[in-house]
């Protein structure tokens, strides 16, 4: 019997913000309960530190660099409308190939990867779709930065009063008690929560006092932590859902996170945060929920990517990736049912913004940036304090040749890339 999907994306979300990865608070039971239940991935990463290039590289199951919207750091609100600046909707994709194979397949939550009438959810293969397409809206306006209404029901926008983060938890819930019974399904939860604007559902009343998102003033840690806190109270309803309808036991449930966190997330012990390719800026929480297969109260220190999980759920659904665009991640499949079987493997990074370049190869990071190389020993210093690059010249020569193998591979950064620098961000990839 084919497993259902359930992938769950946190925006902005810190490694070290929930409480089962060593956070400050109580804001995350339902996700805490949800490891012990399951597998909890120590070394995992997103594809990028910023949002849409790792959602390329999770809808694609490749690197983001193979598509030119993958390449902006992130895709702002100005490329709304833009026809080259997107996910092209003839590309393969994770919903795509699956409705193909017969599956059930919907959005609640974030798109980010272009806007109508060029691109959208309903053009990559889901076949229902509830959210925004941009990046950060308020989460009562449903505005973006630039003031524009974005709340959506398929390509139509829509008024919908409430908290977004509620108003996308309310709609997978619907969602999946809609599929009793039916079509095996993939169901993507993708919050907004905890990216900015840092607003809690008491906050209501100054949100709809302001024309468009304020992105300079206001936030706290305990405001962060209580959005991170409502988006967890979702998920722990998400879950009964499946409960109710029969599904808990055979539907694969993932939660992760974008990148790393920004302003008042927590990455401790790692250094480094959005827009860094230091470990704070791309190492992210990644739980896996599958009663029928994965021993409960499991961790592993397996090197998984974003884009693993395209692979990862075709091999669980028995569905062949489309032969023409070969897919770049690999699948987890094995080290969900056996722990033990971990594989060795590579991961790397690159940006424009300040010239950065990573790779990570077992417990070695190999680093670059406006200021030079680096090379750390990641079991020693998590922190990327200590640079052995002159002690362990030998090493930094072949990973740097290995870096440049790979990056061949993939197309070359186009000059016209745009990045955007989080407005809040004052201490931006300084590994000292």
């Amino acid at each position: 019997m084919r497993p259902n999907f359930v992938f769950i994306l946190a925006d902005d979300l810190g490694y070290a913000d929930l409480g089962c990865y060593g956070g400050r608070s109580d804001c995350s039971p339902n996700l805490d309960r949800m490891a012990i239940e399951g597998l909890r991935f120590t070394d995992g990463y997103a594809n990028s530190s910023v949002c849409s290039p790792s959602r390329f590289a999770l809808i694609t199951g490749r690197w983001q660099y193979r598509l030119r919207g993958g390449a902006d750091e992130p895709m702002a609100t100005r490329t709304r409308g833009n026809p080259d600046l997107g996910l092209p909707p003839g590309h393969p994709t994770l919903p795509s190939l699956l409705k193909a194979a017969g599956y059930a397949t919907a959005l609640a939550g974030k798109w980010h990867l272009g806007f109508p009438p060029h691109f959208g959810p309903l053009q990559s293969g889901y076949e229902e779709f509830f959210g925004v397409m941009s990046g950060g809206v308020d989460y009562f306006t449903h505005r973006d930065s630039a003031g524009i209404h974005d709340l959506c029901e398929g390509e139509t926008e829509v008024d919908r009063p409430g908290y977004l983060t509620d108003l996308i938890t309310e709609r997978a819930v619907d969602y999946i008690g809609r599929q009793k019974g039916g079509k095996p399904f993939l169901l993507s939860v993708h919050y907004t929560a905890p990216h900015w604007p840092w607003e809690t559902r008491e906050d209501e009343a100054v949100a709809r006092s302001i024309e468009k998102i304020i992105h300079t003033d206001g936030g706290s840690v305990p405001t962060y932590q209580k959005m991170i806190h409502h988006m967890d109270e979702g998920i722990g309803r998400i879950l009964k859902a499946l409960e109710h309808i029969g599904a808990a036991e055979n539907t694969i449930v993932v939660f992760t996170s974008d990148n790393g966190g920004e302003r008042f997330s927590d990455t401790w012990p790692l250094v480094g945060k959005k827009m860094d390719l230091l470990e704070g800026g791309i190492r992210v929480p990644y739980i896996v929920r599958w009663p029928a297969q994965v021993r409960p109260g499991g961790t592993t220190a397996q090197l998984v990517m974003t884009m693993d999980w395209m692979p990862t759920f075709l091999d669980a659904a028995e569905v062949a990736p489309h032969a023409e665009y070969p897919l770049d991640g690999v699948s987890l499949l094995p080290v969900l049912k056996n722990t033990d079987a971990v594989f060795a493997r590579e991961l790397f990074w690159r940006m424009k913004f300040r010239g950065q370049r990573a790779m990570r190869s077992g417990e070695w990071k190999y680093f670059v940036n406006d200021d030079g190389e680096f090379l750390f020993d990641l079991s020693k210093d998590q922190r990327e304090r200590a640079n052995l690059a002159k002690r362990e010249a030998a090493r930094l020569a072949a990973m740097r040749a290995r870096f440049a193998e790979w990056e061949k591979t993939v197309p070359p950064l186009p000059p016209e890339a745009q990045f955007s620098i989080p407005f809040t961000r004052a201490d931006l990839a300084h590994p000292s």
